[in-house]
C-alpha cells in the first residue's frame, strides 16, 4: 500500500467514523472516482469489509478511507469533508485538481 497525499478534515472523520461502526462487517469507507456526471467525473463513496491490494490507506482518528491507485490520480492534493448546512450533509471532496465541477460537488472535470 501507498502513502496518500489525500487528507480527511475533522468533521468528515468523525462522521466516517460513526457510520462505518454502525454498519456490521464494514472496515471502512471507499471513495472511488468513476466517468459520469454532469462535470465528467463524479465521485462514489461506499462502505466496504477491507482493503484491496493497490488500495491506498488513509486514516484518521478512528476512520479509515480507501482509495484504489487509479482514483488516486484524480484526487491527488484533495481533502475529504464532512458539510452539515441548510442544504443538508454531504461529504465534499475539495479537490485543487478540478477545473470545474457541478454546483451539489459530485462530479468535477480536470
Amino acid at each position: 500500500m501507498t502513502e496518500a497525499n489525500v487528507t480527511l478534515s475533522e468533521a468528515a472523520a468523525k462522521r466516517i467514523a460513526a457510520i462505518v461502526g454502525a454498519e456490521a462487517g464494514k472496515s471502512a469507507l471507499r471513495v472511488s472516482v468513476e466517468g459520469g456526471g454532469c462535470s465528467g467525473f463524479s465521485y462514489k463513496f461506499d462502505l466496504v469489509e477491507a482493503a484491496q491490494d493497490d488500495d491506498v490507506v488513509v486514516a484518521k482518528d478512528e476512520a479509515t478511507v480507501l482509495i484504489d491507485s487509479l482514483s488516486l490520480i484524480y484526487m491527488a492534493g484533495s481533502e475529504i469533508d464532512f458539510v452539515d448546512n441548510l442544504l443538508g450533509q454531504s461529504f465534499q471532496i475539495k479537490n485543487p485538481n478540478a477545473v470545474a465541477s457541478c454546483g451539489c460537488g459530485t462530479s468535477f472535470s480536470i
